[in-house]
């Protein structure tokens, strides 16, 4: 597995790659591809949040679950999918939520690379999926790989604002000094939540934190 990712990450989590969790996750996926499975996102992505969002400049963490598992549709990043490929329902309602929040019009893009350059970490728990089965990377590593990613952040940054929708993304929260950071929680914005996620208001709360702290706010608009 290609371990592509950005220096001040790769510094920071030089130990996690030698646990012998880390290389039986490794080899469970050799095992799954040498077996023809196709796996998401594709190799050189699985670790495309870290690419586009070091360390030094992360402001923000907004954490999925898992990857999409459909075809064309993970590429590394939270809720997001490469430009050409339609909005799952839960990006569709995130972009309604941005709408309502900040009184902006949302093209309908789905590719969050612009947050991500911002400063906005889209970290999945899982990085990556079998095709056409949810969750079937689960249980297999990553959760204990993304765990230390999330205690790093709590451990060696300061005012994060960190965006937890979800019950799974929320359980996440004990692993978070509230005492540094932001943790802002809400319902997911599937529509399996019946519209739980809608008036959240997290996108301008974030850019008032940020405000707060003298960082720059992100533009939401895409």
């Amino acid at each position: 597995m290609e371990v592509r990712i950005e220096q001040s990450w790769k510094n920071a989590l030089a130990d996690e790659f030698g646990k012998p969790y880390f290389e039986s996750l490794v080899r469970f996926l050799h095992k799954e591809k040498a077996e023809g499975q196709k796996i998401f996102p594709p190799g050189g992505q699985i670790f495309r949040a870290f690419e586009l969002t070091p360390l030094d400049k992360l402001k923000v963490v907004i954490l999925g679950q898992d990857p999409y598992h459909g075809y064309g549709q993970a590429h590394g990043l939270s809720f997001s999918v490469p430009e050409g490929v339609p909005a799952p329902p839960s990006l569709k309602n995130i972009f309604k939520e941005i709408e309502t929040d900040l009184g902006i019009h949302m093209s309908g893009y789905p590719n969050l690379e612009k947050w991500a350059r911002q400063g906005v970490l889209l970290l999945n728990a899982v990085l990556t999926v079998r095709a056409g089965a949810a969750a079937s990377h689960s249980k297999i590593g990553w959760e204990e790989f993304t765990d230390a990613v999330i205690r790093h952040i709590s451990d060696n940054c300061e005012g994060v604002v960190v965006l937890l929708w979800g019950n799974f993304a929320r359980s996440k929260s004990v692993l978070i000094d509230r005492s540094k950071h932001h943790v802002l929680e809400a319902a997911h914005p599937s529509p399996l939540a019946r519209g739980a996620f809608f008036g959240c208001r997290h996108f301008s709360q974030t850019n008032t934190l940020l405000r707060a702290q003298g960082k720059a706010p992100i533009d939401w608009m895409l």
